[in-house]
This record gives C-alpha cells, structure tokens and sequence, in this order.
C-alpha cells in the first residue's frame, strides 16, 4: 500500500467524453465525470493514501492556436486551465463532504495558496486533498513534467499516470496494432529507448530524485486508480 500519491489527472478526465450535436451544454466539463473523479480521489483517502493530484488542462487549452502566437504566453494560458480544472475538482470533492486545498504555482491568493512544500505536506498529512495547479510556474514544462517535480519536493512513493491506453507500450497502439506492451521497465530503459507515455523530463527527474516508481495505466475507469493503490498488477510499472 502506498502512504502518499502524486496523481496526474488529465483534464480529458472531467470533459464530455463525446459532443452530440445540438449540445447545450460546457464542452469543457462533464458534471458527472468531474464527480466520479471527486469520488475516486475521495475513496483514495479512505485507503489512508495522502493524495496530492496534478492538474492538465487539455480540456480547455490545446496550446498555441496558430504558429505566430507567442509560445510563452500559450504555456501561461494553459497553466490558468490547469487552476480552473483544480478549482472544479475542489468544489467537487468539499461538496462531497471532504476536505480539499488547492495549492498554485502562481501567486493568486483570491482563489488558492501559493504553493509551498512544507504546506501542501501538513494539508496531506491533515487528510485534505492536496489539488496541484499552475504546472511548474514555468513555460516549456507539461504538466507531466509538473507531477515529476512535485513527487520529488513532496516525497510520494508514486507518481500515478493515468492514460487512455493500458499503459506503456514500444510504439503508440492507436496507430500500431502490433505494439508491444511492456509491463516493467526501469527509468533507464525508458530514457533509453525513447518511449513516449510521459515526457523524457520527467522520468530523468523521477530518477535523479529518487522518486520510486510512476504508475502508468488505463484510467477511463477512474476505479483503476484504486486497483492500483492497492498495488494489484495493472498497466506498467517504471522504476530505479
């Protein structure tokens, strides 16, 4: 069993997973899949596993829209959907009726504590949720690279990756039905052969700081994420 968690939660996760036509509704949120992944995260705690979860924003920003927009002003664009989806899953979680912070790491005090490491530890050990935004704070870094870093200053045991695929695989299986799926590999072996789950960074951060192991996995049921924490044997394993 895992003691404390970096999850990395898609914003995928929380939009409609299809758009019907004549649809009246947000294209960016799922009402009822922002609550199941409230409900996941909750039943997360109840395992006595300290969760800290790492925002994407990819429901709302894709990054740059034409070639000439300035790419450091897109990153700073996606890091404000990041908050915006944390702000969404927070309000999910404390209208369930538990505690949840959302920590950013940029300065914006009306909504969220400015990110501190020693604080967003005593908010996990507390029992609270720990809702990460804002990516690194910094342009050029996915918000993969962001739950690397996080892991790291916030001592997890795990980064856990949920993806749309079953984990790791030697090519992308959407485009390769002869993939190969790899059930454990090291970070070495990752960095070495190039393999695309998760950006090289992070998993030369995760090996340079000592962080254990990333799970990755399918996690179009959010219930996976709890397979997982109880350490059952699904998707892949990266490790030292």
């Amino acid at each position: 069993m895992y003691k404390r968690i970096i999850l990395k939660l898609s914003g995928e996760t929380l939009a409609p997973e299809r758009i019907e036509a004549g649809h009246s509704g947000s294209v960016t949120f799922d009402p009822a899949r922002v609550d199941r992944a409230a409900a996941a995260i909750i039943e997360l705690t109840k395992l006595g596993v300290q969760v800290g979860v790492v925002m994407g924003g990819g429901n709302i920003w894709r990054g740059r829209f034409t070639d000439a927009m300035d790419p450091v002003q897109a990153d700073q664009m996606g890091m404000l959907a990041t908050v915006i989806n944390a702000l969404a899953v927070q309000e999910a979680i404390q209208r369930a009726g538990h505690r949840a912070v959302v920590y950013t790491a940029q300065e914006m005090t009306r909504f969220a504590e400015l990110y501190r490491a020693d604080r967003a530890i005593a908010s996990m050990e507390g029992g609270a949720v720990v809702l990460l935004a804002g990516g690194t704070g910094n342009p050029f870094f996915t918000t993969d690279t962001g739950a690397a870093l996080r892991a790291a200053e916030l001592k997890a045991d795990a980064v856990f990756k949920g993806t749309t695929v079953d984990g790791v695989y030697d090519s992308d299986p959407r485009k390769n039905p002869n993939a190969q799926f790899i059930a454990e590999a090291t970070y070495d072996e990752v960095i070495e052969r190039g393999l695309k789950v998760m950006d090289i960074s992070a998993f030369q951060l995760c090996k340079e700081q000592g962080v254990p192991e990333i799970r990755v996995f399918n996690m179009d049921d959010l219930n996976n994420v709890l397979r997982v924490a109880k350490d059952e044997k699904l998707g892949t394993v990266v490790h030292a």
